[in-house]
């Protein structure tokens, strides 16, 4: 293992696959005021985060696939970022995703909404439904992280939201449905990680806040409400990785690990208590961040998965992991747990993993 420092660089959207969400029981909690899916669509934001057409079902076979890109640092004109599109485009190809899902950083420079329209372009352009939640460097140029919001809303077969009232600006909710219902089997959690710390005296990265982690609670107890009281099986999407990254990979944490670690985990100096919130609640199973741009593992640790997306990105940023790639996850319909591995650009597979199997001891 090979530590380094982080370098210092420091609407057409009716969606395959989607259903409306109005009127079912699982929602009931949720809605209130809002019963109909032209409400919701209408001002952008669903009832307590839940993302305009973001109820999805599993396919015919029950399997349902997610493509995490994460960390393409695209600007527009800049002949370093082919490698990116190249890969966004081959990854998407060869995976045939029923939903992307990209984890921030997606553009690295001016005119940010034209690098934004460009990368996420390519995305569009297969006609799958796609969402975002930024990173640390996406708003550090022309554009603010709300009005990149609302560049990216119109764009097609973007699923992209937000939730009036919290900290961020990219925190909603997706939910996946057995193929003949439209109760949720799974929830995806898509949390905005923010940016730098804005607490006088700490350094570094933001943390997610403690108005965000009560969204997070008080929609994982209507979840479970409309699950005859039972946690409904959930994932979690963010940018910047959770302290909890570092703390599992400790020699003497006892976490199971596989995958690539060539530098240290970047995270937050405050740990404001998100992870253990998810244990309280029991629902969440794995994290997936990106941000660490030559880290790519997995590590099981205390129950929870805390998993690395691969770059996907190009030469504009550090970039020792090559060639970049992607994650994809893979659920299966009526069963826990999931499918896991990282498709290379050039069409290789590693790391392919059953999560938990491959990770507990027998």
């Amino acid at each position: 293992m090979k530590n380094i420092n982080r370098r210092n660089f420091i609407k057409d959207v009716v969606v395959a696959g989607a259903a409306g969400m109005a009127g079912t029981d699982a929602y009931a909690g949720l809605i209130k005021e809002n019963k109909e899916i032209g409400d919701i669509a209408e001002n952008g934001y669903g009832p307590e985060g839940i993302a305009p057409s973001g109820l999805f079902h599993y396919n015919s076979d029950g399997k349902f696939r997610i493509l995490q890109l994460t960390d393409t640092h695209y600007i527009s004109g800049d002949p370093r970022s082919v490698r990116a599109v190249k890969n966004v485009n081959e990854m998407i190809s060869l995976e045939k995703p029923d939903l992307i899902i990209h984890t921030g950083d997606v553009i690295f420079g001016s005119p940010a909404e034209k690098s934004m329209r460009e990368i996420l372009g390519e995305i569009s352009k297969y006609k799958i439904p796609f969402a975002v939640t930024l990173g640390n460097h996406d708003a550090e140029y022309d554009k603010n992280r709300t009005e990149l919001l609302d560049i990216i809303k119109t764009i097609p077969y973007n699923i992209t939201s937000a939730v009036r009232g919290i900290y961020g600006v990219t925190n909603y909710i997706l939910a996946l449905c057995p193929s003949e219902s439209n109760r949720p089997e799974r929830v995806l959690y898509i949390f905005d990680s923010n940016a730098y710390s804005r607490i006088k005296g700490i350094g570094g990265y933001d943390h997610i806040r403690f108005d965000q982690i009560g969204w997070y609670r008080k929609n994982s107890m209507a979840f479970r409400n409309g699950n005859g009281g039972n946690p409904v099986r959930s994932l979690a999407f963010f940018h910047i990785p959770l302290p909890e990254y570092e703390l599992a990979t400790r020699d003497d944490a006892g976490g199971k690990m596989t995958g690539t670690r060539e530098e240290a985990v970047s995270c937050p100096a405050v740990n404001s208590g998100l992870w253990a919130s998810m244990k309280e609640m029991g629902d969440v199973e794995a994290m997936f961040a990106g941000h660490d741009h030559n880290n790519d593992f997995s590590v099981y640790w205390n129950n929870m998965f805390f998993i690395y997306g691969r770059f996907s990105g190009c030469d504009t940023v550090y970039n020792d992991l090559k060639p970049n790639g992607a994650r994809v996850i893979e659920l299966t319909e009526g069963t826990g747990g999931f499918r896991s591995w990282i498709r290379l650009y050039g069409g290789r597979v590693i790391q392919d993993r059953k999560y938990p199997e491959d990770f507990v001891k027998k």
